[in-house]
């Protein structure tokens, strides 16, 4: 069992930069891939980036390429989203979600999510 607990969301301004973590508890944490999806009003929950077991394996969706960056440190559970130069439509909830296959863009895929954090990016 994994819970995930999402943190850093809030509101900035278009080109600010915000850093999003998500905490997990659970002895096998390093055991899981993690992902990290967003879903904005009216939208799918669409896939931005995620990490595999180790800490240097990693896969981005095309939008965020070069904007954003993930990484984890497994000696605290945690999986950290970089976002900068940001843009209006990266406004959404953002969740991450531990799974076991990697890398992974499906949803149903993942074994166990968080609760979302808000992130607004006004023009």
């Amino acid at each position: 069992q994994v819970q995930l607990v999402e943190s850093g969301g809030g509101l900035v301004q278009a080109g600010d930069s915000l850093r999003l973590s998500c905490a997990a508890s659970g002895r096998t944490f390093s055991s899981y891939a993690i992902g990290w999806f967003r879903q904005a009003p009216g939208k799918e929950r669409s896939f931005v980036a995620g990490i595999g077991w180790g800490p240097g394996v990693v896969y981005l969706a095309d939008p965020v390429k070069g904007r954003f960056a993930i990484s984890r440190d497994n000696d605290k559970n945690t999986v950290y989203l970089q976002m900068n130069s940001l843009k209006p439509e990266d406004t959404a909830i953002y969740y991450c979600a531990a799974g076991r296959s990697f890398p992974e863009v499906d949803s149903t895929r993942y074994d166990y999510w968080g609760q979302g954090t808000q992130v607004t990016v006004s023009s």
